[in-house]
């Protein structure tokens, strides 16, 4: 329940006495700049950690017209982020991003047509690659803007520089608002780009926006033109997400807990009820329950999307990343059907697809109307010559939880004697890295291919259908369907 505008005749009693209360105490004045949600935790709680902090006298007691009591605690909004940016002594951005300069570590975004390379700290290039008969590969290419200008460029090869940064601009903060939200970013303009014909060849140049978000790897969230010749770029990298200013709020939204006494129900009896009614509200009126069952089974069928991003790990041949949502079959069929390999997981972006059938093989291919597939076979599974792989390597990596209980975080395994390298004369092998990934949707699967040594790959596939497996893993990481 969020109380925004005018909320529902439950809501609305609390936030009268929070409104109340808030007139004579020190917390802010609330208003719908402020989203709040009531939640009803139970008896069984502990108050967060994160976010609004909560005092021990900071609550009010609620009684509803059924005599319904709850005791309400109610968030200090601010408090917490401003305290914690007010003692920050650590590094400033610059500084925080200054290891992936170093690295000349570079990220990819594969769109229709173009593809946009970021080498951090060094420059950005956009880029179209045809192949012709006879493999050969024309490329159109533009430089979206460089760290170097174009008489220093040869000369500094291997070294970055970073800009001097003023001490106002070391204190300043940008936002922007990105997917409907003002987030704090760390500018890097980048010029010297290719001459632009439509601005008198002035060169092109970029803004590089990076963003904090702790689970990512620098990948390309968007890049936009926002005037002839002119790009915002936005990054987001786990590296500023140490300092209070920069980082990732997951939620604006302040929660009231609220928990019953004197042995009231855990929620109002009101609110069930209103809740109820709408729910019924939402429902079809004239589909009959054949009707709706077949509906649900149409919208399940063999859904298939994909939605896609690039990235560069640890200054690694660059990567595309494809997210699949995979037929939703049961989870009990699905799984049996994978690991029979009689279900196969795709994936990738680009030229090269990638298609995964676990025990059977790994292939790359790419499809054309006109010459049909091309397909390369990167490996072939193999159980004698994994075990033999497994015994010299490590075939299950492990993480401990929360409650202490030690779980398989990773499954390796060995596909070898693909088809021959051209480059090394030797058949292509693939190590598979089969890791759990939660996602809000559970059929979606998330393929990556790196190739570290010429012919030599790993091909990482992350799902939440593999969460459900992993415990399964033998000393060799092989896994079986869960009991």
């Amino acid at each position: 329940m969020l109380c925004k505008g005018l909320p529902a005749v439950p809501a609305l009693l609390l936030v009268y006495a929070v409104v109340k209360l808030s007139w004579s105490r020190t917390a802010p004045v609330l208003s719908d700049d402020v989203p709040f949600r009531i939640t009803w935790p139970g008896a069984e709680f502990t108050l967060p950690s994160t976010g609004g902090l909560y005092r021990p006298d900071d609550y009010i007691i609620i009684t509803t017209v059924h005599n319904e009591r709850y005791k309400c605690m109610l968030p200090s909004i601010g408090n917490g982020d401003q305290n914690e940016e007010h003692d920050y002594k650590g590094h400033g951005p610059g500084d925080l991003l200054e290891p992936l300069f170093k690295q000349s570590s570079c990220s990819y975004r594969i769109e229709s047509y173009w593809t946009y390379e970021v080498c951090h700290g060094k420059h950005i290039r956009q880029y179209h690659e045809e192949k012709e008969t006879g493999q050969k590969v024309n490329i159109q290419e533009y430089y979206l803007g460089s760290m170097n200008t174009p008489a220093d460029s040869e000369a500094k090869d291997s070294a970055t520089e970073k800009p001097e940064e003023s001490e106002t601009e070391k204190l300043k903060v940008h936002t922007k608002n990105i997917e409907g939200q003002i987030t704090p970013y760390y500018p890097m303009i980048m010029g010297n780009g290719t001459p632009c014909s439509l601005k008198q060849n002035k060169p092109r140049v970029t803004t590089v926006m990076y963003v904090c978000h702790p689970e990512a790897k620098h990948e390309i969230l968007s890049v936009a033109e926002v005037t002839t010749c002119e790009y915002e770029l936005v990054i987001l990298t786990p590296l500023l997400c140490s300092h209070p200013k920069y980082r990732f709020k997951s939620s604006p939204v302040n929660d009231i807990f609220c928990q019953s006494v004197h042995g009231s129900p855990l929620r109002p009896q009101s609110l069930e009820q209103l809740e109820k009614q709408q729910e019924d509200m939402m429902k079809p009126p004239f589909a009959t329950q054949r009707a709706q069952e077949e509906l649900d089974t149409k919208s399940t069928q063999d859904e298939q999307f994909v939605s896609h991003k690039s990235v560069s790990v640890g200054g690694q041949q660059p990567i595309a990343v494809g997210t699949t949502h995979i037929s939703k079959l049961t989870d009990e069929q699905l799984i049996q059907e994978f690991l029979s390999g009689s279900y196969c997981f795709h994936g990738g972006v680009g030229w090269w697809k990638y298609e995964f059938c676990y025990g059977k093989h790994v292939q790359q291919y790419h499809e054309d109307k006109g010459a049909g597939k091309s397909i390369i076979v990167v490996g072939t599974w193999n159980k004698e010559e994994h075990i033999m792989w497994a015994a010299k390597s490590s075939a299950r990596a492990y993480q401990w939880r929360e409650d202490g209980v030690q779980k398989v975080r990773v499954v390796s395994h060995f596909y070898g004697n693909g088809d021959l390298c051209d480059l090394t004369g030797k058949p292509r092998q693939v190590v598979v890295k089969l890791k759990c990934k939660e996602s809000e949707s559970p059929h979606a699967v998330t393929i990556y291919m790196l190739e570290p040594q010429t012919c030599q790959y790993i091909l990482g596939v992350e799902s939440p259908v593999i969460c459900k497996i992993l415990d399964t893993a033998d000393e060799n990481g092989l896994l079986s369907v869960p009991s």
